[in-house]
């Protein structure tokens, strides 16, 4: 049979690439295939922070951070949860991973030309016991250049494969359906769609201009999740974390949709796990969007208070990056979709990050100056620009006022002063001496022991009414859809199984399609960072295994 290719790969985001760039050092030749224009390419990644779960690294041993692979195994199951028959393969894949975060994946990238910003941040802190959710340590590791700076090795080695002839890209192809002509899954069909000049992340045309059948020995999936798909994210939206918000922002674009997901299962693929995802609950509008309902996460230090849509505080643990998932349940339980951040002028310049790696410019950029200029006085240019344009933030001298105006922005007016007022009061109480029984104020002081957070993410405490610290400034959150922590099941060489447990033949899966790694490495909750590199992990793994499997 005549081939066009050895191996295709659907889907031009990083775990593709990194699927095609093994492929190219074996020197098998590929087509990889995208619906979107060519500027596109790196898919979700390029937005990203660039984040990455790396256990016992350089940069935490300078920081005094003792991490070892044992520790984070223990805090990945106490994440993780697994607790069904189909988290076989995924568990396989999680202690592959934390091997790997502890092993060579540093230095893997480093050969590369991955360098990572010096201070390790401490996300997803837990605040349970020893065996429960959260990160023990801190893990999260910044590349310098965010997600730009992590696709482009990447890239690079792609189109190092394209001059030597062994990789075809084919931009604007739309996959519809994989069947049969030879036993093995071979052949991928679909639509061509019409050329476009849209910005990458903007939405591209979708008139269709022609009809594409390609053949291969092996396919590979990588078509990302179903994070732009509200529909599909509401009827897949588990009983245990509430009701499905009526309201959502967009974390990714458009036209991360889900449909190959429902393709590979037409043509035998098993998909499990379809309950689990992670969305976060500190999501605002972008003042300037790039795609449609387009929402930027916060990523904020430990000091603001957390109130729900009536004004009342968050039940401990439920402290800003402590954990997400536990946040999101409570919120969809209160009847309301959204939430409040109450916090200072000195807390918002300290503590406030966003997410993305178009609103980290001084890290994307690599501008050492730039990032240096984020210890001078003031809010970050970007955290300014939503502060001056977002329709979440208000700003006040005056809690009165600042009531008001939230009450404001809301369809009902629910906030009551004299209570949060009197909660505050009682918050600022427990500043004024060493000692507490308010945990977040624990919390607060726990995380300047930390350099790397008394450095650069946690305010010294202080009095949310002391006029000093002000103005006094409100954030409206909404929940925000990001990542699918469910896909096709895959064993540890990435061949998509069938119900029946078997390979389905010819067919691999990395990256957010297949759950990051056998359906589900994350199990119910993430420890964060691991998405990039579990598409990174799980996209090398599929090109070397197809890469052996093709003749």
């Amino acid at each position: 049979m005549a081939y066009d290719a050895d191996v295709i790969v659907i889907g031009a985001g990083l775990a593709g690439l990194a699927a095609t760039a093994e492929l190219v050092d074996a020197g098998r030749k590929v087509i990889l295939l995208d619906q979107e224009p060519e500027q596109s390419l790196g898919g979700q990644a390029h937005w990203s922070f660039g984040g990455l779960f790396l256990v016992d690294s350089p940069e935490q041993r300078r920081l005094r951070i003792r991490d070892s692979r044992e520790l984070a195994w223990q805090d990945w199951l106490g994440t993780a949860g697994f607790d069904r028959p189909e988290d076989h393969w995924p568990r396989k894949w999680a202690e592959a991973y934390v091997d790997f975060a502890a092993g060579e994946k540093r230095a893997w990238l480093h050969r590369q030309g991955v360098r990572i910003f010096p201070v390790v941040g401490w996300a997803e802190r837990g605040g349970y016991d020893a065996t429960g959710h959260g990160n023990s340590v801190p893990r999260f590791h910044v590349t310098w250049g965010t997600g730009p700076g992590l696709v482009a090795p990447f890239e690079r080695r792609v189109r190092a494969g394209v001059a030597r002839g062994l990789v075809e890209l084919r931009f604007r192809h739309r996959v519809t359906g994989l069947s049969r002509s030879a036993g093995n899954v071979d052949t991928v069909g679909g639509e061509i769609l019409a050329p476009s000049g849209a910005e990458r992340g903007t939405p591209s045309s979708r008139e269709v201009t022609g009809a594409f059948e390609l053949k291969a020995q092996a396919v590979i999936v990588t078509s990302g999740g179903i994070g732009g798909n509200h529909d599909l994210v509401r009827a897949n939206w588990p009983e245990r974390l509430g009701t499905a918000p009526e309201r959502m922002l967009s974390g990714v674009p458009a036209h991360v949709d889900g449909k190959m997901l429902g393709i590979t299962e037409a043509a035998g693929g098993r998909i499990i796990n379809r309950d689990r995802m992670w969305h976060y609950t500190e999501g605002i509008e972008n003042w300037n969007p790039i795609w449609p309902m387009h929402g930027i996460r916060i990523l904020s230090g430990p000091s603001p208070l957390w109130l729900d849509a009536r004004g009342k505080r968050l039940p401990v643990p439920l402290f800003p990056g402590f954990d997400t998932l536990g946040t999101l349940e409570h919120i969809m339980r209160t009847g309301y979709d959204y939430t409040w951040f109450v916090l200072t002028r000195k807390i918002i310049e300290k503590e406030f990050t966003l997410s993305g790696s178009e609103q980290n410019p001084d890290l994307t950029g690599k501008s050492v100056r730039d990032v240096l200029g984020r210890a001078r006085a003031g809010a970050p240019g970007p955290v300014q620009a939503f502060m001056d344009h977002g329709a979440d933030f208000i700003v006040e001298r005056s809690l009165t006022t600042l009531v008001r105006r939230m009450n404001a922005l809301t369809e009902d007016p629910l906030i009551d002063e004299v209570e949060l007022r009197r909660e505050i009061v009682a918050r600022d109480r427990e500043i004024a001496h060493p000692f507490t029984k308010d945990l977040q104020v624990t919390a607060m002081r726990g995380a300047r022991k930390y350099l790397g957070d008394r450095l650069i993410r946690t305010a010294a405490p202080h009095r949310l009414l002391d006029p000093g610290a002000g103005p006094l400034i409100a954030v409206r959150l909404s929940i925000l859809t990001r990542k699918t922590l469910g896909g096709l099941e895959t064993d540890l060489s990435s061949r998509v199984l069938t119900e029946g447990g078997e390979p389905l033949p010819g067919v691999y899966a990395a990256g957010e399609a297949a759950g990051f790694g056998g359906g589900g490495v994350h199990g119910y909750r993430s420890l964060e960072g691991t998405f990039l590199g579990g598409c990174l992990f799980s996209g090398r793994a599929a090109g070397r295994a197809a890469a052996g499997a093709v003749s």
